[in-house]
């Protein structure tokens, strides 16, 4: 059975929730996020709260139910407060500057990198060498984070390259002298 699927989700106020056929609707003071919902599980709204249930008691949609009250839990949570994701940049030379809504990086290459943002995500350079990265859905957050620190990885043995503000780097021995 599924513990985090029968938790029914609370919805905060200024929140409203709208659910459409196969489509459910979250719109906050932060913006809008829909998701479609497979035949497996129905979702109904009880009290000012969301609760997610399996069609059929069949061990794929009681999978299915913990899987979209999670995404559901993360939409009204991301309409209302947001996600955000900060990022380090560590070495000599590496920096980010803002350029309008991207950001251009110099991490050690011989040319800048310009990073554009996508729709939905805010990039903000809080320092030369700290990055915020915003929006109102958590995949998407996660997914831009993973590719700026795509751009240059942190290497074991100084730790230099992008990293995130709470990842912990093992670094290797170096060579040893005769």
């Amino acid at each position: 059975m599924s513990r985090i699927g029968k938790k029914p989700i609370e919805i905060p106020g200024g929140v409203t929730v709208d659910i459409t056929g196969n489509s459910i609707t979250v719109t906050g003071k932060l913006g809008t996020n829909s998701l479609q919902i497979i035949d497996g599980v129905k979702v109904e709204i009880d009290n000012n709260s969301v609760c997610v249930k399996p069609a059929v008691e069949e061990k794929q949609n009681i999978a299915y139910q913990g899987l979209y009250r999670s995404l559901i839990f993360n939409m009204v949570y991301g309409v209302s407060t947001g996600f955000e994701k900060d990022l380090e940049i560590i070495g000599v030379g590496y920096r980010a500057t803002q350029q309008g809504a991207n950001i251009q990086f110099q991490l050690g290459y011989s040319h800048t990198i310009l990073f554009e943002a996508p729709e939905g995500i805010t990039l903000q350079v809080v320092d030369p060498t700290k990055i915020k990265i915003t929006g109102i859905d958590k995949q998407k957050v996660g997914q831009v984070s993973a590719n700026i620190r795509k751009l240059r990885p942190p290497e074991p043995y100084k730790g230099k390259g992008i990293r995130y503000k709470d990842e912990i780097v093992r670094k290797k021995a170096g060579k040893t002298g005769k």
